[in-house]
């Protein structure tokens, strides 16, 4: 069953609500806060990747209070231990067994702030959860709670004490994004309110855990047509073909490419996928997937202009998409 236009009215108007919430705490950027409410929507998980002081933090921060729910902050250090995210089992001496102890993995929003400050060991400690919703210690699964978001912010310009993210790692954020800085009026708007040293807080929830696991529901019902699941291919299929580029997008990638554009549609207010979505997102959710060769990385390419030329020289389908 797809969406009706009544439910895509409603979540259009729940989003922009949302969004005017989290702008109390995150000025002037609509767009990366409606991409981020989509991925959360989408039920993946978020890459902020920009340099310090442009409102990172604040965000993720945001985004959590404005949904009734359990949030963490986990920060990334480089002598952090897989149990520190994951939990850890103790011997219980008055019951003679093993107690679980969860660790702070065990949220609705989990903020892993500076994730690339961390060893490759502790990161991996994210796979699994991030992949299933699930932790297994000692053999066992304990099934964290739903909804399950992972916000985890790096520093591309600082390199010192950091270990760059893996492949597989990088593959289970579904979206990755940046803030950038403000303009100018957004600057002096902050500037006008120093004093307010944490903005976050002054976010409310709107959403309920339930209502964001129902939002996930419902936008897998928007509609997508088969020319666009094709052009979604084509384009993947570039990218593999694509001298500069070393690894190309997977099937993987398509999947989250065409799950965050319905999320997408639906949040605009459409029931149905238009080829625009596809091309609005391809960078979010393609771009920190791809590899490079080293003469392209040497040569000084991009991925944002590899993906421009692709995006120019496949074209999209013509007719509309509706259901």
């Amino acid at each position: 069953m797809t969406i009706s236009a009544e439910d895509a009215a409603w979540l259009s108007d729940t989003t922009d609500k949302l969004v005017r919430n989290i702008e109390k705490a995150v000025l002037g950027k609509p767009q990366v806060v409606r991409l981020a409410l989509a991925c959360l929507f989408t039920e993946g998980h978020l890459l902020l990747e920009d340099v310090p002081g442009t409102g990172k933090t604040s965000l993720a921060r945001a985004l959590a209070n404005s949904v009734q729910g359990t949030q963490s902050r986990i920060q990334f250090t480089p002598d952090l231990l897989p149990s520190d995210v994951t939990g850890v089992q103790i011997f219980n001496q008055r019951t003679s067994a093993f107690d679980f102890h969860p660790g702070p993995i065990f949220s609705n929003n989990v903020l892993a702030d500076e994730i690339n400050r961390a060893s490759p060991k502790t990161q991996s400690a994210l796979l699994e959860v991030m992949e299933e919703g699930r932790v297994t210690v000692d053999g066992k699964a304990q099934v964290v709670a739903a909804p399950f978001m992972v916000i985890a912010t790096q520093n591309p310009v600082e390199q010192a004490g950091t270990y760059q993210l893996p492949e597989a790692q990088l593959d289970r954020f579904l979206v990755k994004t940046s803030l950038g800085y403000p303009d100018h009026d957004t600057t002096v708007a902050i500037l006008r309110d120093a004093s307010v040293r944490q903005r976050s807080d002054s976010v409310g929830p709107l959403l309920t855990a339930k209502g964001v696991t129902d939002i996930a529901s419902l936008v897998d019902t928007v509609h997508v047509a088969p020319a666009v699941l094709a052009y979604v291919s084509r384009l993947a299929e570039e990218t593999r073909r694509a001298p500069e580029i070393a690894l190309g997008a997977s099937v993987r990638a398509c999947l989250a490419l065409v799950r965050v554009a319905k999320t997408w549609a639906g949040i605009s207010g459409r029931t149905y996928v238009a080829p625009d979505d596809v091309k609005d997102l391809l960078l979010a959710v393609f771009g920190h997937r791809l590899l490079l060769t080293d003469d392209a990385e040497f040569a000084g390419v991009r991925v944002e202009a590899v993906l421009g030329r692709i995006l120019a020289d496949v074209a999209p389908p013509t007719e509309r998409g509706a259901a």
